[in-house]
């Protein structure tokens, strides 16, 4: 009976000592998981819904809206002169959405990005505007 105990005691602080870490491939959740939701509120605008699961709130937040014009691109011709077309101008309509899950204190536990499109610079716009580089990165 000691053994089970002290077993389960043991399984017991193993487990506790386990938490989220965020990613380093999502920076993101590197950047937000832990902090306010307070301040991603107040830095990027208040949240379009929400909804309680237990004792954790899920906030579903939209922005970052820009409108992004990209040139034509041409092949190198002779003589430093254009080539054939290769790909036409266009223009990128850019957002980003995201469940954004906060416990009773109001502390961001994970951000969840949803119909993420490619950025002006990278894979993921939601990565660019809600966790920018910061400078000498």
């Amino acid at each position: 009976m000691t053994l089970r105990t002290i077993a389960a005691a043991g399984l017991a602080i193993a487990l506790a000592g386990c938490t989220t870490i965020p990613s380093a491939s999502d920076p993101i959740s590197a950047r937000w998981v832990g902090q306010s939701a307070g301040k991603f509120f107040a830095a990027y605008g208040p949240p379009i819904a929400d909804t309680e699961d237990g004792s954790a709130t899920v906030y579903t937040w939209k922005g970052g809206y820009k409108t992004v014009r990209v040139p034509a691109k041409y092949e190198d011709g002779e003589n430093g002169k254009r080539g054939r077309q290769v790909s036409a101008a266009r223009t990128l309509y850019l957002r980003c959405q995201a469940q954004v899950t906060t416990d009773s204190s109001y502390t961001i536990r994970s951000i969840r990005t949803m119909g993420d499109i490619p950025g002006e610079n990278s894979k993921s716009y939601c990565g660019e505007f809600l966790a920018p580089a910061q400078p000498g990165q």
